[in-house]
């Protein structure tokens, strides 16, 4: 009998090299797809909803080299909203909400670095 694997990841953690400004970037730009801030220490900042979080910032010991990762939206609305709030958090634009073709047809999606450069998208994959 052979068991079935989810493609399912519990939570990321990245590193940051300013816990202060990371904490204020994500409070502000995840807020569209429903993430508040759901603890922290002096060292890290968790991320998500209900109980659960799913994005933690870690205070880096060394500089920390820029990841890339993407959420789920529910709905166009929600990436458009994303893009807008994490540029007002300070983050910089690294690709505008619309649609990618080359991904796949309905691959609709914004790109935000974040204040160490990580690259946070937000992605709709089905047609509205």
């Amino acid at each position: 009998m052979t068991s079935a694997i989810k493609p399912m990841l519990d939570h990321i953690s990245i590193p940051v090299s300013n816990l202060a400004d990371s904490k204020a970037f994500y409070s502000q730009a995840l807020v569209p797809i429903g993430f508040g801030l759901l603890g922290e220490s002096e060292r890290h900042a968790a991320f998500g909803f209900s109980h659960m979080p799913y994005l933690i910032v870690r205070l880096a010991e060394v500089a920390p080299e820029s990841v890339h990762i993407a959420f789920t939206a529910d709905t166009r609305a929600q990436v458009d909203a994303f893009h807008t709030a994490a540029l007002a958090a300070g983050g910089t634009d690294n690709g505008a909400p619309g649609l990618r073709p080359d991904y796949h047809p309905d691959y609709y999606a914004a790109f935000v670095l974040d204040p160490d450069g990580h690259n946070i998208e937000v992605v709709k994959h089905q047609a509205e």
